[in-house]
């Protein structure tokens, strides 16, 4: 994986860059000592790290577009970071950029309970928002397992889901607006407090967008009312295969589960180790179903999953008899990431999205792959929508065994495109992804992706080398091809 050259020239100005941020933006706080900026050097994707050429903490967009505005004039590229959580690199620095972290931005500016909407700050944790409204029945329905630590806007970014997000969707199904700063730092709004806004959809290309289009510093996100009643149930099956074949049998049902989520052996023993949620450590794969709704609904639901599941082989059944048990069953699915650290020294998250039909032939052939790598995977993943989570075991203390697990993800990623789904369900591309996007888009479509990033971003200079394997100039993208001294289509006005 390599990183855009860094340019000698912006690099050999690096203290009077830092002198003149200071001047301009004085309030904000500027890091650019060695041992200061070490914090900043990776995201979640700790394989990689580069630390950036100083860091900026600014607390309002007012200072956001001021800082934009001067690097776009003097030609100094920006990655923003938000908390930092991002598994596929997207907060990765450069090592002549400066990175621009929305940690202070962590205040929740209003809530409305009868529109149900919030409106808060890009760097507000997940969680914090169902905290600030759950003593009114209310919740923010995305719930990636770090949201203890992730920040809305980094949800933006990646347009992150959760194990909920089967029945109440990802996070581009649960903003409405937001504030947006732009590399030329002029600040626009997109979209609002209303459930839909007139003209292009502005918004849904932000979000999922991974900071290359914009610095978002405000979003306006819908808060939900709690359901009546929620039951989780533990199905424990003897073989990866049948769980997979249950998962898809509820769906073609026509249960939309609240989340269903799965676990193999090697996950289900190692949240169970470190969470103690009661799960069965004599199966082979466990899903977590979760039914909400009015109180009969939910009871009824409950007992036609129990059926279907028994129909495809489950080998144990267990239905939540609390909330206090329910909440314990998704604290073992949640820290299921963690507690395989516990297993092994090292692991590589990858995320793809498959057709849930194919979940028993993806299950069986990434195992044959693990045997072909000789590294372990751990599945934890959002069974529902066929968002796969392997956890690639490896030891990076051993010569070529990160190379080795690069190489493994990339051939479950390639799997993931052949049976009809996709790279990327909630990570995002960042670096992890990028150089694999030929395998999903021609050079037609990754272009004219890329057209659009120069709508928004003529210079390059925001988030570079993320997403695109190769990134072309503006005027590349636009250039006109002309033959034997004609253009094609002279007919037409030139502008």
């Amino acid at each position: 994986m390599r990183m855009p050259e860094p340019d000698g020239a912006v690099l050999a100005r690096r203290t009077q860059i830092a002198a003149s941020l200071r001047a301009l933006v004085p309030d904000v706080r500027v890091i650019d000592h060695p041992d200061e900026l070490r914090p900043y050097e990776c995201d979640g994707l700790t394989a990689y790290r580069q630390p950036p050429m100083l860091v900026m903490l600014p607390e309002t967009t007012a200072q956001v577009s001021r800082i934009l505005g001067w690097c776009q004039a003097e030609g100094v590229k920006v990655v923003p970071r938000g908390a930092g959580t991002s598994l596929s690199g997207g907060a990765l620095p450069l090592a002549d950029c400066v990175l621009l972290s929305l940690a202070r931005f962590n205040r929740i500016l209003s809530v409305d309970y009868d529109d149900r909407l919030a409106i808060v700050q890009p760097g507000v944790t997940n969680l914090a928002v169902t905290q600030a409204v759950e003593d009114r029945g209310f919740y923010y329905a995305p719930d990636p397992s770090s949201q203890i630590a992730c920040s809305i806007g980094g949800n933006v970014a990646e347009n992150s889901g959760g194990v909920h997000c089967l029945k109440y969707g990802l996070t581009t199904n649960n903003v409405l607006g937001v504030e947006l700063v732009l590399m030329s730092g002029e600040i626009v709004r997109l979209g609002g407090t209303t459930l839909d806004s007139p003209g292009l959809d502005l918004l849904g290309l932000i979000v999922g967008s991974e900071g290359l289009l914009g610095v978002v510093t405000e979003v306006t996100v819908r808060i939900l009312p709690k359901a009546d009643a929620a039951r989780a149930l533990l199905i424990g099956f003897a073989a990866v295969e049948d769980a997979g074949a249950c998962v898809a049998a509820i769906i073609s049902h026509g249960i939309i589960p609240a989340g269903m989520e799965m676990m193999d052996r090697i996950a289900i023993h190692a949240a169970e180790a470190f969470v103690h949620a009661g799960y069965p450590l004599d199966v082979e794969a466990l899903l977590i179903v979760e039914l909400d709704g009015p109180e009969a609904e939910c009871g009824f639901l409950v007992g036609e999953v129990e059926r279907i599941a028994r129909a495809n082989g489950a080998v144990l059944l267990r239905t939540s008899g609390s909330e206090a048990e329910r909440n314990l069953f998704w604290a073992g699915r949640k820290a299921a990431f963690p507690a395989v650290g516990r297993v092994s020294p090292d692991y590589y998250c990858m995320d793809g999205t498959i057709p849930r039909r194919r979940l028993p032939e993806v299950l069986s052939r990434m195992a044959a792959l693990s045997e072909q790598y000789g590294l372990g995977v751990a599945n934890v993943f959002h069974a529902g929508d066929g968002n796969l989570h392997p956890l690639i075991l490896y030891d990076a203390s051993r010569p070529g065994e990160l190379e080795k697990a690069e190489a493994f993800g990339a051939d479950i990623l390639r799997l993931c495109v052949e049976v009809g789904g996709v790279l990327t369900g909630e990570h995002g591309v960042g670096v992890e992804k990028r150089d694999l996007m030929p395998e999903m888009f021609t050079a037609l479509d990754l272009d004219q992706q890329q057209r659009m990033k120069c709508a928004f971003d003529p210079g390059q200079l925001l988030n570079p080398g993320k997403v695109f394997p190769t990134l072309h100039r503006c005027a590349e993208l636009g250039r006109m091809h002309v033959h034997r001294g004609a253009l094609p289509f002279p007919e037409l006005p030139r502008f």
